[in-house]
């Protein structure tokens, strides 16, 4: 019997051992709740309407949005359905770029995605649409950049390529790799 009963208390000596190291390890284990906290947003906007003017007082780009959540401590915005309209600073007329993603990041650079699409709003400018699913928007120099296709429309032509730079305030445009342009019939 003192052998059963010797082995019945260091089983359960080594159960109680196991028990503690376990414990041990989840405790300095990181815990899942404080990672979580990190990703909660300071703040949310739902229907976000915002117009940001420069220095001198003229309008730079207003935003609207179906949301926003901001993160102080990522320092970055994450929009949905952002609509931005930009006006440059040799134009009157604004162009707008919309998307169904975008993050606004510390520096002023928005990274836009899914279905983005810049549109011309001077009714006689030679591109009048761009499309792509992904563009990078510099909001201090009115820089937009991409490495992905892009589809752009204008007046009497189509033209597909990849890696644009536009730059709204000269209206300047490259396209690093250009596919294919296909002209349009005028009516006149």
């Amino acid at each position: 019997m003192t052998r059963l009963y010797g082995l019945a208390f260091f089983v359960l000596l080594l159960a109680i051992l196991t028990y503690g190291v376990v414990e041990w390890r989840a405790s300095n284990a990181p815990q899942q709740e404080a990672i979580d906290t990190n990703l909660t947003p300071d703040f949310i906007a739902e229907t976000l309407n915002s117009d940001i003017y420069s220095k001198s007082g003229k309008l730079s780009y207003a935003i609207d949005a179906a949301r926003m959540e901001h993160y102080a401590d990522l320092e970055i915005t994450y929009f949905e359905n952002p609509e931005y309209t930009l006006y440059p600073k040799s134009s009157n007329a604004p162009w707008k770029i919309s998307a169904k993603e975008g993050t606004l990041y510390n520096n002023n650079r928005v990274i836009l995605e899914n279905r983005v699409l810049l549109v011309a709003t001077d009714e006689d400018s030679l591109v009048q649409k761009i499309h792509g699913k992904y563009l990078e928007l510099d909001l201090t120099t009115n820089i937009i950049s991409s490495e992905q296709a892009i589809l752009i429309q204008g007046k009497g032509f189509t033209m597909y390529g990849s890696g644009l730079i536009v730059d709204l305030n000269t209206t300047q445009m490259t396209l690093t790799e250009h596919v294919q342009t296909i002209y349009k019939k005028s009516d006149q």
